[in-house]
C-alpha cells in the first residue's frame, strides 16, 4: 500500500504531510531524512490499537506522485494487518465472528493476524480470502 506525501520546503529544512491521513506529518533537516520519516509516520498512523474503533483511510489511487508528491510504502506488515482489519470492519464483524468465519478455534489465533507480528502461511491467506472474497494480498503488499 502506498500512500503520498504532500513536501513542503521551509528555511533549510523540510516538512510533509500525508495527503490522505489527516494529521500525520513528519519534518526533518534533509530530504533523505524526511523519507525515513514519512514511513515511520505512517506507519505509527496506520498501525492502531486494537481496541481503537478508528480506522485510517485507504490510499488515494487517483493521486499521482509529482515534484512535491512522494509515493510513500505503507510497511507489509503493517500493511497487512491494517488490511485485515480494515475488511472485517467492512463486513460488520467482531473479531470472534471473524474468527468463527475462518475456523480458528480460538479468537486469539484471529487477533494475531490484525497485529504487525502476523506472518501469515498461505493456508491462512486462504481462510482470510473466504471470510472476505474482495481482499487483496497484492493490494495490501502494494504489489
Amino acid at each position: 500500500m502506498k500512500y503520498h506525501f504532500k513536501v513542503h520546503k521551509e528555511g533549510k529544512g523540510f516538512w510533509a504531510q500525508c495527503i490522505e491521513l489527516e494529521g500525520c506529518i513528519t519534518e526533518a533537516e534533509t530530504f533523505n531524512e524526511l523519507l525515513i520519516k514519512m514511513q515511520e509516520a505512517l506507519n505509527l498512523y496506520v498501525d492502531e490499537p486494537e481496541n481503537s474503533k478508528d480506522l485510517a483511510a485507504l490510499p488515494d489511487d487517483l493521486i499521482k506522485p509529482s515534484k512535491t508528491i512522494v509515493e510513500v510504502f505503507l510497511d507489509p506488515q503493517v500493511a497487512f494487518a491494517f488490511m485485515v482489519r480494515y475488511y472485517r470492519i467492512k463486513y460488520r464483524m467482531t473479531q470472534a465472528a471473524a474468527a468463527k468465519k475462518m475456523g480458528f478455534d480460538t479468537i486469539f489465533s484471529y487477533q494475531r493476524l490484525e497485529s504487525k507480528k502476523c506472518n501469515p502461511s498461505l493456508k491462512i491467506i486462504s481462510r482470510i480470502k473466504k471470510a472476505f472474497p474482495d481482499f487483496s494480498v497484492d493490494y495490501a503488499l502494494g504489489c
